[in-house]
C-alpha cells in the first residue's frame, strides 16, 4: 500500500532553561510514505533526536514542551489524541530503537520478559504465548544461542547482541513505522554492516517505513531512498538520496559531504585530510535574526546577516534553506 504514513508539518520545541526559553525545533516539516526510508541527518544538537521523540510523546515535560504544529499519523494528529490512546499506538504501530541501548534496556529484567512485554501489553498474549515468540524474534535477528539467553540480563551481552535485543522488541509487534535513532552507534565496523543489514532485511519483509536519525552519510546513502539534512532546528536541506550526494546544494550539506572519509583518499603517497567545517553549532538558547548557518558559510554575505531564508525548491524533489537560489552568484564571491 503506498500513501503518505507520517507528516510533520510546523513543528516546534522549545526547553526551559536558566536563561530562559530555548527552542531546539523551530518549524519543522518533512512527510514519510508507506514503505519508505527517510534519512535525518546532521551534527549532535541540531534537533534530529527531539524531533524523533516528538512523534512518540517522550519529550519529558518540564522541561521540555510543543509550542506548535502537528504530528500526523495515518491522518490523525498524535497531539491530539489522549494518552491511553498515544500508549496504544506507542510500541504497536509506531516503535523506535533508541542510540544505546545499554541505557535503555532494563538493566533489573531479563531479555526474554522485555521483548515478550510489548506482545502481553498490545497483543494480550499470555507470558508462555509472549515468550514463545520473544524466543522466534530472538532467533530472528540471530541473536546467538537466543534460547538459552532468555533470562540473561543486558550487562551480560556484548553491544552488538544488546542492539540486536533492542530491535527485536521494537519489531515484536510488526509496526507500521520504526524510528531509529543513531542505531550504529557505538558498534564497531563489522557489527554495524550486520545491524543495518538485518534492518533492511526486516523491513523489506514486513514492509514497513523506516526514519532513519542519523550523523552517518555513508548509513544514509546504503538505506535512505530520501534526506533531511537538518541544523540548528531546522530542515535546510531536503532532497532524494542520489540528488543529495551528488548535487547539494546547502553550503552546510556540502561540508557534511566533503568531511566524510573517502576511499582512495591517498594521493601521491600523502594521506588524503579531510575537510571540517569551522566553527560548531550554535546552542539552542541563541537568538537569530538571518541565516542560522552564516557564522560557518564560506559564501555568506549581507542578505544572509539580515533576513533568515525560507526553504526554496530547487530541482523536483529538492529544497534548501539558502539565499544563493536567489543570488546564484554570490556562490563564487566573499563577503
Amino acid at each position: 500500500m503506498s500513501g503518505r504514513l507520517l507528516g510533520i508539518e510546523d513543528l516546534s520545541v522549545s526547553f526551559g532553561t536558566p536563561e530562559g526559553s530555548a527552542r531546539a525545533v523551530d518549524r519543522v516539516s518533512f512527510a514519510l510514505d508507506r514503505g519508505e526510508t527517510l534519512g535525518v541527518v546532521g551534527e549532535s544538537g541540531c534537533g534530529k533526536s527531539v524531533t524523533s521523540l516528538s512523534i512518540l510523546g517522550l519529550i519529558p515535560s518540564p522541561p521540555g514542551r510543543i509550542d506548535s504544529g502537528r504530528i500526523l499519523f495515518e491522518g490523525r494528529n498524535l497531539l491530539e489524541v489522549s494518552p491511553e490512546d498515544l500508549r496504544r499506538i506507542r510500541g504497536r504501530e509506531i516503535s523506535m530503537i533508541f542510540q544505546e541501548p545499554m541505557t535503555s534496556l532494563n538493566p533489573v529484567l531479563p531479555i526474554g520478559r522485555q521483548v515478550a512485554e510489548p506482545l502481553r501489553v498490545h497483543r494480550g498474549l499470555s507470558n508462555a504465548q509472549a515468550l514463545a515468540q520473544a524466543v522466534e524474534w530472538l532467533e530472528r535477528v540471530k541473536l546467538p544461542a537466543a534460547r538459552r539467553r532468555l533470562d540473561d540480563y543486558p550487562h551480560q551481552l556484548s553491544g552488538g547482541m544488546r542492539q540486536r535485543v533492542m530491535i527485536a522488541m521494537a519489531m515484536v509487534c510488526r509496526p507500521k513505522l520504526l524510528i531509529a535513532d543513531e542505531p550504529t552507534t557505538a558498534l564497531d565496523v563489522t557489527i554495524q554492516a550486520q545491524i543495518l543489514s538485518l534492518m533492511v532485511g526486516l523491513k523489506e519483509e514486513m514492509g514497513m517505513s523506516l526514519l532513519l536519525i542519523t550523523h552517518n552519510l555513508g548509513v544514509v546513502a546504503q538505506m535512505a531512498s530520501r534526506v533531511v539534512v537538518m541544523y540548528a532546528g531546522q530542515v535546510v536541506e531536503e532532497a532524494p538520496v542520489a540528488d543529495l550526494f551528488d548535487r547539494p546544494f546547502h553550503p552546510y550539506t556540502q561540508g557534511l559531504l566533503r568531511s566524510m572519509p573517502r576511499r582512495g583518499g591517498r594521493c601521491a603517497g600523502r594521506t588524503r585530510r579531510l575537510t571540517e567545517i569551522p566553527g560548531i553549532v550554535p546552542a539552542i538558547t541563541e537568538t537569530f535574526t538571518g541565516c542560522r548557518f552564516t557564522t560557518r558559510c564560506p559564501h555568506a554575505f549581507d542578505r544572509c546577516r539580515e533576513e533568515a531564508p525560507g526553504l526554496f525548491g530547487i530541482r523536483r524533489g529538492q529544497q534548501a534553506r539558502c539565499w544563493l537560489r536567489e543570488f546564484p552568484e554570490r556562490r563564487d564571491a566573499r563577503a
